[in-house]
């Protein structure tokens, strides 16, 4: 799923699929004539697990991140919310949390989108998003460089394998934890349009993907524990893990939208629907 749009610069897909073994030339660093450039005029589709930890370390809820951070998007064809980094109000609409000499001030925890770069992922299979973030044989799964440009990267000498540059970016992780939330999207987009998911269940997937302090609220302080089936340990682990809590609400989510899920329901759910014509 390609979730960085360039809205500034024309950007050049190379058309080669590459594998986790294919090599490329790229290195960014501030000494490349076109330093931060690539942090202006672009849309960042900002993961669950990015606003998970961007949060955490500004010391904010994930409600003020949202607030003050992003912009609120519905994805075409999957007809589901998504969320965007706010760009400042400059001429050329900078992200929020760039500088020109230092660059990146949050690069320790950084978007997904921006660690990937210059790299996209894409897949020609539903099997295939599935598999993201493992290493997979899959000849469906496939990764491939986007060109700007104003962009120099290219030309530095340093040369990564797709493997060595997503462990570089500690992007793996991300990946493995986001799983669940590309699978939803994923379904969602090989259902027909004609088939929608209610304005409560958008909501729902808003709350549970985005929002992980106030979903933490709705599963602890309402009746929410009383209408599904756990075992007490697996509640003691979303009490204190959020990305145990997040994953937890991907396949609730799953499991109310698809009837496919591990969270069973005592009786019937009426928080949110699945999908109806």
């Amino acid at each position: 799923m390609e979730n960085r749009e360039n809205s500034a610069a024309t950007a050049e897909i190379i058309p080669e699929q590459m594998g986790y073994n294919t090599r490329f030339q790229f290195q960014c660093h501030k000494g490349v004539k076109c330093f931060t450039k690539c942090c202006r005029g672009i849309d960042i589709m900002l993961t669950p697990y990015d606003i998970l930890t961007m949060r955490r370390e500004m010391g904010i809820t994930s409600e003020e991140f949202l607030a003050i951070y992003t912009d609120i998007h519905l994805l075409e064809k999957a007809d589901l919310p998504i969320v965007t980094l706010k760009k400042l109000d400059d001429e050329q609409k900078s992200c929020p949390f760039v500088k020109d000499v230092d660059g990146c001030q949050i690069y320790p925890f950084r978007p997904s989108a921006c660690r990937y770069y210059p790299l996209g992922m894409g897949s020609l299979s539903y099997a295939s998003e599935l598999n993201k973030g493992k290493e997979t044989s899959s000849d469906d799964a496939f990764f491939f460089t986007v060109k700007e440009s104003h962009c120099l990267g290219f030309e530095e000498k340093k040369e990564w394998t797709v493997a060595q540059w997503r462990e570089d970016q500690g992007v793996n992780i991300r990946d493995e934890v986001n799983a669940g939330w590309t699978d939803l999207i994923v379904r969602k987009k090989t259902i027909p349009m004609s088939i929608k998911l209610s304005e409560q269940s958008k909501q729902m997937f808003f709350l549970v993907c985005y929002n992980i302090d106030k979903f933490r609220q709705f599963v602890f302080e309402s009746s929410f524990l009383k209408r599904f089936t756990f075992d007490k340990d697996k509640i003691e682990e979303i009490r204190k893990d959020d990305i145990k809590l997040l994953q937890f609400g991907f396949e609730w989510l799953k499991s109310i939208f698809f009837q496919d899920g591990e969270v069973k329901v005592k009786q019937q759910d009426s928080v949110a629907g699945g999908v109806s014509e």
